[in-house]
């Protein structure tokens, strides 16, 4: 599998972004903060994936930089856990929301803690559904 992170699997689209913001559902794991929504079949890639640090926290750019990238490279290396699971495309928006400074290695932990807490989530949803088809 490609463990990049292509430009196909990258969140811009402002309306997407908007639905995310307004009817979006999270999983966090301190202090990450994952948002995601399911969306349309004809979207090209599985994954749209977008980053966000906090200004409030991080007042300088280079700070909030150094962040977003740490984020992207966690998501990249570990996002095969997102695209084993999924029956459907999701629209992602994942976060970093504290002041303090996590080294790589508890950003990656977090990260996969997080992408775990989503997989069985959807899976109880998915189970749900599938009980409830039976029952109809």
């Amino acid at each position: 599998m490609n463990d990049g992170y292509p430009i196909e699997e990258k969140l811009k689209s402002k309306t997407t972004i908007d639905l995310l913001f307004s009817e979006g559902k999270s999983v966090s794991k301190y202090p990450l903060r994952l948002v995601y929504i399911p969306i349309d079949k004809n979207v090209e890639g599985k994954i749209k994936m977008g980053v966000s640090v906090s200004k409030k926290y991080f007042k300088k750019a280079v700070d909030r930089n150094y962040y977003k990238r740490v984020l992207r490279e966690t998501y990249r290396l570990n996002k095969t856990l997102l695209l084993d699971n999924l029956n459907q495309k999701y629209a992602f928006m994942f976060f970093y929301q504290t002041k303090d400074r996590l080294t790589y290695q508890e950003i990656n932990e977090k990260t996969i803690s997080v992408f775990e807490k989503f997989r069985m989530l959807i899976q109880s949803e998915n189970m749900n559904t599938t009980n409830k088809k039976e029952l109809l």
